[in-house]
């Protein structure tokens, strides 16, 4: 049994925290871009909207001409660029001024879809790795490995965690020892979902947030956090500061919705879970 986590609180990470000052503008307040998916286009709408609410000043959405219609419509303070190949996606990834990357969220499964993400990860910035950016590598994660680095963050669930991993850690082993051991395995940020979500990091240290309520367990809850992670790390928070303050907040609004919570509901929490953060 590992040594007991720290347990998730603003009190870790507060002092991280990116609160804007008087003489931040957009582009200092951080440039997130996401992969948007052609056909389950609401994960990748909700992490944008997320990234947006959590503070990011400016985020650049890059999907497929067909469905950046849908994107266009319902997106309109989000930047939305076609992308026609990995050649137009790499392109976008090497502008400096997109300061970290999410991919995964409705991104679907497929050759195309792995050459996307390994283009995201081989550019080196901060990446929110989650969803289907993680099931398309099951069985297969000799060759997602390399790609990692330490700026990375993995969002899986269980299920997720599961097959990225068969074979590599024992599926019976207790849930901090597994995330610490994908951390060392992969050199990045693990946040292990669930009613207990586990954040581990390569060094050994591992967080645990508590605050997730049942009613979290809704569709699209875990693409508001990815964008949620990936609106901080844009706006330079160090990873696993922003993934454990991601979580909690989360799970904060979550809980003060109460039942009937759905994802959209925890996109329009942030503004006021904020509030109540600078106050503390």
């Amino acid at each position: 049994m590992s040594q007991r986590p720290q347990p998730n609180s603003p009190v870790l990470w507060r002092g991280f925290f990116p609160f804007p000052k008087a003489a931040d503008h957009k582009y200092s307040r951080g440039h997130a871009l996401i992969y948007g998916g052609e056909v389950m286009t609401g994960a990748a709408r909700l992490a944008a909207r997320a990234a947006q609410r959590i503070g990011a000043g400016i985020v650049t959405l890059a999907c497929a001409e067909k469905s950046a219609p849908v994107y266009q419509q319902a997106l309109e303070s989000v930047i939305v660029r076609v992308v026609h190949d990995t050649d137009a996606w790499r392109a976008l990834l090497d502008d400096t001024k997109r300061d970290a990357v999410l991919i995964g969220p409705g991104l679907g499964i497929g050759d195309r879809e792995i050459a996307l993400v390994n283009t995201a990860l081989a550019a080196r910035k901060p990446c929110v790795l989650d969803a289907d950016g993680l099931t398309n590598f099951a069985g297969r994660f000799e060759t997602l490995k390399p790609l990692l680095h330490e700026r990375c963050v993995l969002t899986p669930h269980e299920g997720e965690f599961a097959r990225l991993f068969d074979g590599l850690i024992d599926p019976a082993a207790d849930k901090q020892s597994r995330a610490l051991q994908a951390a060392t395995t992969t050199g990045c940020i693990i946040l292990l979902k669930g009613a207990e979500t586990v954040i581990a990091a390569p060094d050994g240290s591992a967080i645990l947030n508590d605050n997730a309520p049942p009613w979290l367990a809704t569709a699209g809850s875990g693409d508001v956090l990815s964008g949620m992670i990936l609106g901080l790390i844009a706006q330079k928070m160090p990873p696993l500061m922003a993934a454990a303050a991601a979580a909690w907040l989360h799970g904060k609004i979550a809980a003060d919705f109460g039942p009937g919570l759905i994802a959209e509901d925890i996109v329009t929490g942030i503004p006021e879970a904020l509030k109540k953060l600078q106050a503390i």
